[in-house]
């Protein structure tokens, strides 16, 4: 039977797309382009469609290529795709998590990937902090959203830093400060991850007085051979934001590998020339290889169940609990039980009563809600008992000095200034 295969583009002619559609027809598959802005939804009790021009689109395997512009419908389409039972090769939540920069950057973070510190501002008068929070100039000023360098800025001074997150402030509601990477200037290096395996690798190098190194910014390429520890971050880092297909760009520091952002749509003209690698015939072969199965929401599965759900509790934030063997705090059973341990990047299924717990472990557990909240609420509160039979440490006053602007409005109303209160 030959396999049906949609490829979502608005870019039929594009080169990344022509060369999906050449290994799709060399396997055999039947392929179809299609805009999904021209892609129509119907939603209902009786069933789930997909339209376009008036006929049901019926597909045994997508493969998105979705713009950051419309990255919107371009995830309601892919959602109602997999709703529909058809295997998407990207998930729509993995398109929607790379797209937002900061979540992405959380949720890599959290999972000990190391990134460049990076600051969210919303108000202008946040800027000059956050300027120093990330190292100071030079530094990166960054829109939220975008993808292939657009809306990245590099700023030499302090002025010409707020100028630029300003102005990107006029017309977005917010604006990311980014520590810049010297010994990373114009370079980094893209690894393209493919069913959570690396299927090729380059260095990228920006032309001229660009510092973003971007192929279709007129950057070169060339193949290299990829460390072993570029390689494990990039496949875990698609792997938490669930992504089949993924391009990952990493910076070249003397801290190690940071991961710089993540792309669900990576571009394949600059990597097959650089590398001579089949890429897309990777793709190609990993989407008839997994067409059969389709992603299930794990969070949706775990409360489906009536009265049933997942709930964590950090150790960080209760440190009495360092040390504490883990049968010593909790009955297993089948009521509430900890499903896992969150250790070093890691998890630890159904980890033994007689695991000692550490400051950074996260405890994660699965069962009745209500039998959760009357288990872990006692033992919560052991610890706050023993806070306070402790005596309570002097809190430290702020002596950081305050920004110019932040001086000003303090001039004014000290008293119910906040830089002024304890911490």
């Amino acid at each position: 039977m030959t396999l049906r295969v949609a490829i979502l583009s608005r870019g039929p002619r594009l080169y990344s797309t022509r060369r999906l559609v050449d290994e799709a027809n060399a396997l055999g598959c039947s392929v179809d382009i299609l805009d999904p802005m021209k892609l129509s939804v119907t939603v209902g009790n009786d069933g789930r469609r997909i339209l376009h021009e008036g006929w049901n689109v019926e597909v045994d395997a997508v493969v998105p290529r979705i713009g950051y512009s419309i990255t919107g419908h371009g995830v309601t389409i892919a959602r109602q795709f997999e709703r529909m039972g058809t295997y998407v090769a990207n998930s729509s939540s993995g398109i929607q998590n790379s797209r937002d920069k900061l979540h992405a950057t959380q949720v890599l973070s959290a999972n000990h990937i190391p990134v460049p510190t990076t600051a969210l501002v919303r108000d202008w008068r946040d800027v000059d902090r956050a300027i120093r929070q990330v190292g100071g100039v030079p530094c990166v000023i960054k829109a939220p959203e975008g993808t292939q360098g657009t809306g990245v800025y590099l700023a030499h001074t302090e002025r010409e830093a707020s100028e630029i997150a300003w102005k990107v402030l006029e017309n977005a509601e917010r604006v990311l400060v980014q520590e810049y990477i010297q010994e990373s200037h114009g370079r980094d290096v893209r690894v393209l991850v493919v069913g959570g395996k690396v299927v090729a690798s380059m260095r990228r190098r920006a032309h001229g007085r660009e510092f973003r190194s971007n192929f279709h910014l007129g950057g070169s390429v060339e193949d290299i051979d990829l460390p072993d520890d570029y390689a494990r971050i990039a496949c875990k880092a698609a792997r938490l934001l669930g992504l089949d297909v993924a391009g990952v760009d990493l910076l070249e520091s003397s801290r190690g590998p940071l991961l710089l952002e993540v792309n669900s749509s990576p571009g394949l003209e600059g990597i097959e020339k650089a590398t001579g690698i089949n890429v897309a015939g990777h793709i190609m072969s990993h989407v008839v290889e997994s067409h059969a199965f389709t992603p299930l929401d794990l969070n949706q599965l775990l409360s489906n169940k009536e009265g049933h759900g997942t709930l964590s509790l950090k150790v960080r934030k209760y440190p009495e609990l360092v040390g504490r063997r883990l049968g010593d705090l909790m009955t297993f059973d089948d009521d509430g039980t900890i499903a896992a341990i969150g250790r070093a990047g890691a998890h630890i299924w159904n980890p033994s009563e007689d695991l000692v717990l550490r400051e950074a472990d996260e405890l994660i557990f699965y069962g009745e809600i209500d039998v959760l909240h009357q288990r872990i609420r006692p033992l919560i509160q052991q610890t706050i008992d023993a806070r306070f039979t402790a005596p309570e440490k002097p809190q430290p006053w702020n002596v950081e000095p305050p920004s110019e602007h932040e001086a000003a409005w303090a001039a004014k109303a000290p008293e119910h200034h906040w830089r002024y209160r304890r911490r």
